[in-house]
């Protein structure tokens, strides 16, 4: 009798297991009724509030970047002899990046939000400097009048932005996005609010900064408004880091083999091969990029253009890369998160790696009082080749740089997002 009574006991206890193990273990998206630590129930007047959250999909304009192991540096001859990136190995994580660089109908949104909600002050910090485009010994006038607002150049890339003109749309683009999501704006459509075709972004922290940041942040009442907490808020659009934004324009995904951990196959450009045309199909012969064919050859002669452009282009001209990336070579240089100092290879991290300000390799070690070097801690990377320059800086591992409040008619920029709420 006690046997049987035994083996019933062991029965009802085999088939709880059973249960909490098909159940199974907490997680971000199913965290429970309790804490798994304390036994207090969520969401009641004793214990913590915690929302439902479900992945939710990037925010607009981006694309999934999915991160790895990568030899970053320059795979050109230096043929400015600075020795500045040299090849080494890192790992970089996920992360998100805009499709296609900001163009001038993105910026001009901006304009009318800054002049809606805003000080007239900050309107005028934002507007572009158009004069980029003046030359004393060339008639470029109609593009200074011209190539911000003509509709004409709706999606053509800004220029004329410094480093911290384009920090600070970044942190505005958040805040506006986050303000439109905590109101339920949305849609799929290119440039909509979230793109349904990428499923693999979390959610992250809410804007930071600026008058419409501080709205932003105050919709967190844990009562259904975008936060960090609740979930429900993309994380910060900034500027990718050069590490981010060399990784994304090398788009050495799916090269080698399966099972194959050797990445066998390197990149002088964003594109296989040593050439700049398209050797395959009906555009076979035209050019990959935007960029200056040689002294006096912006896009070839009439009738059979090569790259079709005098200046900028479409930002969705040219094909993508293996990342889905637009004019990741070409076009505009582009504005990278980094201050720049010519050993950075040898003294950032080997995961993520990121130069900050200030951080190593004081800036009085460089003399700029006395004209022999430029670099101090206000000067920014950037990175890509222009509409104005010739093939060579069209290849990701090379680099230059400018002092953070100066602009030109060949430097643009696109946002970046980091991947929330994952390790990888």
């Amino acid at each position: 009798m006690r046997f049987t009574n035994y083996l019933s006991l062991l029965a009802a206890g085999t088939l709880a297991l059973a249960s909490c193990g098909h159940k199974g273990a907490p997680t971000a998206t199913n965290p429970g009724k309790a804490s798994s630590t304390t036994g207090i129930e969520y969401n009641t007047d004793e214990g913590m509030k915690v929302a439902n959250f479900k992945k939710i999909p990037t925010g607009p304009g981006l694309v999934y970047i999915e991160g790895g192991r990568t030899v970053l540096g320059s795979q050109e001859e230096d043929v400015t002899n600075n020795h500045d990136n040299i090849e080494r190995t890192v790992t970089i994580a996920s992360f998100y990046m805009d499709e296609a660089e900001v163009a001038n109908i993105h910026w001009l949104e901006y304009l009318h939000f800054l002049r809606k909600d805003s000080s007239e002050e900050k309107y005028k910090a934002a507007l572009p400097d158009t004069t980029v485009w003046a030359r004393d010994l060339s008639f470029n006038d109609p593009y200074v009048t011209y190539y911000l607002r003509y509709p004409g150049f709706r999606y053509f890339p800004v220029v004329g932005v410094n480093w911290l003109q384009a920090d600070s749309y970044c942190a505005w683009r958040t805040a506006k996005v986050n303000e439109n999501l905590a109101k339920g704006g949305g849609g799929s459509s290119k440039g909509g609010l979230f793109k349904k075709k990428d499923k693999k972004g979390d959610a992250g922290t809410a804007a930071e900064g600026g008058k419409t940041g501080a709205g932003a942040g105050a919709l967190a009442d844990g009562k259904g408004g975008a936060s960090i907490e609740n979930g429900n808020s993309v994380p910060n659009y900034r500027l990718p880091t050069e590490a981010e934004w060399e990784y994304a324009a090398q788009a050495l995904i799916g090269t080698q083999e399966v099972g194959n951990e050797n990445q066998e196959q390197k990149r002088i450009y964003p594109w296989d091969g040593r050439a700049t045309r398209n050797p395959y199909g009906k555009n076979q012969g035209q050019f990959l990029a935007n960029f200056k064919r040689g002294r006096g050859d912006y896009a070839g002669i009439a009738g059979s253009l090569n790259d079709g452009a005098m200046i900028t282009e479409y930002v969705y001209a040219y094909p993508p890369n293996d990342y889905g990336l637009y004019n990741m070579a070409g076009n505009v240089n582009e504005w990278v998160q980094d201050v720049y100092r010519p050993l950075s290879f040898q003294d950032v991290e080997d995961l993520n790696p990121f130069r900050r300000n200030g951080v190593g390799d004081d800036a009085k070690g460089y003399d700029t009082k006395g004209y022999q070097s430029l670099i101090n801690d206000h000067v920014r990377v950037y990175k890509g080749g222009s509409w104005r320059d010739v093939a060579y800086w069209l290849s990701p591992g090379t680099r230059r740089f400018l002092a953070e409040d100066s602009a030109t008619s060949t430097i643009g920029f696109r946002c970046a997002m980091i991947n929330a709420g994952t390790n990888k």
